[in-house]
């Protein structure tokens, strides 16, 4: 009995070490690649880039992630974790050495594109597919919504001590420079950790029938497998629709400089709450609720849609200019909040409709290939808005698309409901 405890006991170690590891790498792998959410106005300042260079900056790494997706729905199922997350945080680190130079456009662009090859073909997906097998079907809930708590809090830490760094420096071009060593740094490191604290997976080369095959045959039938799963496809488009509001709270930030006036530094302040900090709260209720009293991501969803679209017309609406200051930045908050609880649990779902275990790899990666594609456009499209709608009705077409993607996302969550009621009714 004492032998059983004790393997028990290392498990539950093993797991939540593993946990900690990808959590860490979750928390500090994007930073680099969303410099803009701490440091949008001191990018425009000293490295020169308008709205429209910034949006297609971030819209073009989006497109590169898209591809990198595709890709992973094959590599995720092929190449074991210890090395695929090691390799990505490392590689983050020494683009960020390349950038911090200030480098021009054209140059500035394909280290954009690079740093999402890094995060989003190599490490993301393989990141949440290694959170779903630690898990059972009763915790898919709180472990995604602890990821996101916890990456949150990483988030906020790790980019507070950038813009101390920044602030340290004088606030100027070489506190920026210095902000983007330190950022580089971070990944850099936890990548070398990661390499020896991650087991390796164990990557089977059997089929069902226990015959022995190549184990490229096997990832390819895992991901033909996954393309033609229809509940994949949905939970996937319920992402997508997320994702689409979660874009728009980038311009929560340029908006309370226009409209408010917020000075830079309370500026990059309220960014790095509103993009990382939010986690912190959003993750964790998110995954509770879901779990301990709804007991299904998907309704979850349904709810927090039809509150975050409805705040977002009625703040749309607001007087703006006449209006208290922390009235703004209270309603953006709390919108944000609303979002990144979705954020924190829009990959469970996998679970509810019975994804099957031994094609996670696939089914995450084709999740994130079509739930994250708004990245590709919805910049361009929000920062192109901004240029040619200047001042206020700009920022109001943007949260009225915004609401338009939470109207939409309530649909398919019903949608999905409605197939998860059928298949339990059989």
């Amino acid at each position: 009995m004492a032998v059983v405890e004790t393997n028990l006991e290392k498990k539950s170690s093993v797991k939540w070490l593993s946990f900690g590891t990808l959590m860490l790498g979750a928390g500090t792998i994007y930073k680099l690649g969303a410099l803009k959410d701490a440091f949008y106005v001191p990018m425009q300042e000293f490295m020169g880039l308008s709205n429209t260079q910034i949006g297609v900056a971030m819209s073009v790494a989006g497109l590169i992630s898209t591809f990198g997706f595709l890709a992973s729905i094959y590599l995720t199922d092929r190449i074991s974790k210890k090395i695929m997350i090691p390799l990505s945080l490392v590689g983050t680190g020494l683009l960020g050495l390349t950038l911090s130079t200030f480098p021009s456009y054209s140059m500035f662009l394909v280290i954009y594109c690079l740093l999402a090859v890094c995060a989003d073909m190599l490490f993301w997906p393989t990141m949440l597919k290694s959170v779903r097998l630690l898990g059972n079907e009763y915790e898919q809930g709180r472990m995604f919504g602890i990821l996101e708590g916890g990456r949150g809090l990483i988030d906020t830490i790790t980019a507070f001590g950038a813009l101390g760094v920044f602030a340290a420096f004088g606030s100027n071009e070489s506190g920026l420079k210095a902000a983007i060593l330190f950022y580089s740094a971070v990944p850099f490191v936890i990548g070398l950790i990661s390499y020896i604290l991650l087991e390796p997976d164990v990557i089977s080369d059997t089929n069902a029938k226990g015959e022995k095959i190549g184990k490229n045959k096997i990832a390819l039938g895992g991901m033909m497998r996954a393309l033609r799963n229809k509940n994949i496809w949905l939970v996937a488009f319920n992402v997508f629709s997320v994702y689409s509001v979660y874009c728009g709270l980038t311009y929560f930030i340029p908006f309370l400089k226009e409209v408010y006036a917020l000075p830079v530094v309370l500026i990059g302040a309220y960014g790095i709450i509103n993009q990382y900090g939010l986690k912190m709260l959003g993750g964790p209720i998110g995954g509770l609720i879901t779990d301990k009293v709804l007991h299904s991501p998907t309704r979850f969803m349904r709810i927090v849609f039809v509150i975050t679209g409805v705040a977002l017309v009625v703040f749309a609406f607001l007087p703006h200019r006449s209006i208290n200051v922390y009235v703004g930045v209270v309603s953006t908050l709390s919108i944000g909040a609303c979002v990144f609880s979705m954020r924190a649990v829009f990959f469970a779902p996998m679970e509810e409709i019975n994804v099957p275990r031994e094609i996670t790899g696939s089914a995450m990666s084709l999740g994130a290939f079509i739930g994250y594609l708004p990245g590709a456009f919805l910049y361009t499209v929000y920062g192109s808005i901004l240029d040619n709608m200047p001042g206020l009705s700009g920022y109001k077409t943007i949260f009225l698309i915004m609401a338009a993607f939470a109207a939409a996302g309530f649909l398919l969550s019903s949608y999905i409901l409605g197939i998860i009621k059928k298949e339990q009714a059989k």
